[in-house]
């Protein structure tokens, strides 16, 4: 029987992912990168989210030929930093460090205020399968920079990402909340209503 294989070690992002697809009749075993037996490190150096998750999907696909791969590339865009950090987002300020990197964001920032410090969340997915054509959906979630970071749950830059209509950063709602309206969320939402008709192709 063939598997759906996420192509992704962070353990955040699983959980996310899992908690939609449980939601929804996806009869397939669901697997992570650390379940399997061959995890190749591959280098995420496109220009863009669909080229960083194509290549994860493609190079976990090759390994895994008879299994469904599903792959995302996110990041936090801020037009006032010329989009950055865009495909950057998770190594920012050098390590992947949650803190580093919104403290890099914050100190750029600095000088900017108001409607200038509007930003948003990405996410492209990819899915690809035995003699299927690939699959590919995308979110966005629109919001500000804070301040200072605020709240205790998520991960990445949720502590410093305002959402104007929760009235909260993105770390101060409950994982429910972040799963129906985030970027994932609704990337993964699209992809949910599009797979019967794709399994069946």
């Amino acid at each position: 029987m063939s598997r759906l294989i996420i192509a992704s070690n962070n353990a955040h992002k699983l959980s996310e992912i899992e908690a939609v697809l449980q939601t929804q009749a996806i009869d397939l075993p669901v697997l992570g990168l650390k379940d399997l037996p061959q995890q190749p490190e591959v280098v995420e150096d496109g220009d863009s989210f669909l080229a960083n998750a194509r290549k994860k999907a493609l190079t976990i696909a090759s390994l895994y030929p008879t299994d469904y791969v599903l792959a995302d590339d996110s990041g936090l865009v801020i037009p006032a930093l010329n989009g950055e950090p865009g495909v950057y987002s998770a190594r920012y300020a050098g390590d992947h460090d949650d803190a580093a990197n919104n403290k890099k964001v914050l100190t750029k920032l600095q000088d900017v205020q108001g409607a200038q410090r509007a930003a948003y969340f990405t996410t492209v997915m990819v899915l690809v399968g035995p003699n299927r054509p690939e699959l590919v959906t995308q979110g966005r979630v629109d919001g500000f920079i804070t301040q200072h970071p605020h709240g205790q749950n998520g991960f990445g830059y949720d502590p410093i990402f305002w959402l104007a209509d929760a009235n909260a950063t993105m770390a101060e709602i409950s994982a429910s909340q972040k799963n129906a309206i985030s970027h994932r969320g609704r990337a993964l939402a699209e992809l949910v209503q599009a797979l019967p008709a794709w399994l069946k192709e």
